[in-house]
């Protein structure tokens, strides 16, 4: 039997893969610790008074069950297309014993199933990949339907898929981010960059939300970081389950990206490997 997500999702991977799975929870990890906590970007006040948070597109929910055990007074619930992702952080908060959390299947392209006004904060993070351009608006309405007034939506996206001194990774990087454009993601007027944290902030303001905040994050890897495995890993899934994506786009032919990829695995093993990754987290306020 065919899987509903898979037939309906918008996901440029595939969201019900075990292997996306495995690159997320890394993921996960990875942004949760390094980029300062769950709630970077707001203020103190701003973490006493959340009560019932919304995380959408949680994947397998590692930033969910972050939340819920740091905050044991907070209700965390977590939404995401995929089966197997909800039934993977489903398994995790039962084991974990947080009792905090919920998990549901849910469409982030539709309506959601919530009432008005249900939530003290709408985080999201890394949506490029999943939210097409004409997407964004009617998204964007949702979140603040289902927020509070006063509430906040939080938003992480990246400025671009890393500069780095490797040759073929470049090349890569460049392709991927044509393919975004051709296939209807992201903001770019020509394909050259991704152009996410130029407009969503737009998108918000154009959405009514007031004291907007900006919290730029940039992290250097290179061999004398520890998490410098966990990025190679990151990188070789990436651009191996992306490969189909390129060529179905016409950005680059089979060969060319095979050729590109094989040579990509030996460059960011070299000793002199290094490479800087930026991204932006974006908050807005929904008026009282």
């Amino acid at each position: 039997m065919s899987n509903h997500a898979e037939e309906t999702h918008t996901y440029v991977l595939n969201p019900e893969s075990s292997t996306e799975m495995a690159r997320l929870l890394e993921q996960d990890r990875y942004a949760n610790q390094n980029m300062g906590g769950v709630f970077v970007g707001l203020s103190t006040s701003d973490i006493t008074g959340l009560h019932n948070v919304l995380d959408l597109a949680c994947g397998p929910g590692g930033w969910v069950l972050d939340v819920a055990f740091e905050n044991p007074t907070i209700s965390v619930t977590g939404g995401d297309i995929s089966r197997i992702m909800i039934d993977y952080a489903i398994a995790r908060a039962r084991t974990q014993k947080l009792t905090n959390t919920s998990f549901k299947v849910l469409d982030i392209t539709k309506p959601l199933n919530f009432p008005d006004a249900s939530f003290d904060l709408v985080n999201t993070r890394l949506l490029l990949g999943v939210l097409r351009r004409e997407a964004w608006p009617p998204f964007i309405a949702e979140c603040t339907r289902v927020l509070r007034p006063g509430g906040i939506l939080r938003l992480m996206e990246p400025t671009d898929l890393g500069i780095t001194n490797s040759p073929a990774q470049e090349r890569l990087n460049a392709l991927f981010t044509k393919a975004l454009w051709v296939a209807g993601y992201g903001f770019s007027p020509d394909g050259n960059t991704l152009g996410m944290t130029t407009m969503v902030p737009r998108l918000l303001y154009k959405a009514g939300y007031q004291h907007l905040r900006y919290h730029s994050h940039a992290q250097w890897n290179g061999i004398e970081v520890k998490e410098e495995i966990n990025y190679h890993r990151n990188a070789e899934v990436i651009f191996q389950t992306i490969q189909p994506f390129l060529v179905q786009t016409k950005v680059a032919t089979q060969e060319e990206v095979q050729n590109l990829f094989q040579q990509m695995l030996i460059e960011i093993n070299q000793d002199d490997f290094c490479g800087m990754y930026n991204s932006v987290i974006m908050t807005g306020y929904k008026p009282e």
